[in-house]
């Protein structure tokens, strides 16, 4: 549950951050489209982007804690103390910008002939911006996951 609500919260900032402040059309257009959705900028699908947003924050928080309670990260820095959850939680806002945004998202978006589709690898000023989202994402998840231990 620590997982699920942490990555839930996560993504509300995240989701936040990529409506107001990250340029368009990655909510509305991109994620949608991935998921075989037909949105454009002039036909954004503005819902189905923030439901599936979520749905990607509760994943990304479930495989957090498989990653948390791996006993050499435990060992190294304790993800249940704020400390080590501020600590993991910006390890794995890098981790899921590298793997995601640099390397997945580009390969899956061209793949289905999204026009708008990053290069591969998707390394360039827009990816500074992911960086800060997934950390905006994976902090309060790490937080979370610390405060509601068991």
């Amino acid at each position: 549950m620590r997982g699920a609500i942490g990555g839930f919260i996560g993504s509300m900032a995240f989701g936040l951050m990529m409506a107001f402040i990250m340029p368009p059309p990655l909510l509305e257009v991109a994620i949608p489209t991935m998921y075989g959705f037909e949105a454009t900028p002039e036909n954004p699908a503005m819902g189905a982007g923030w439901i599936l947003h979520q749905f990607h924050g509760v994943m990304l928080g479930l495989a957090y804690v498989a990653y948390a309670e791996f006993p050499a990260v435990r060992s190294w820095v304790d993800p249940r103390s704020i400390g080590g959850g501020i600590t993991h939680g910006v390890i794995w806002g890098v981790v899921t910008t590298i793997v995601l945004a640099v390397i997945v998202m580009p390969i899956w978006l061209q793949s289905i002939g999204f026009a708008g589709a990053p290069p591969f690898p998707n390394i360039g000023g827009g990816t500074l911006l992911s960086l800060l989202g997934h950390i905006v994402y994976a902090v309060p998840l790490g937080i979370i996951y610390a405060i509601y231990r068991e």
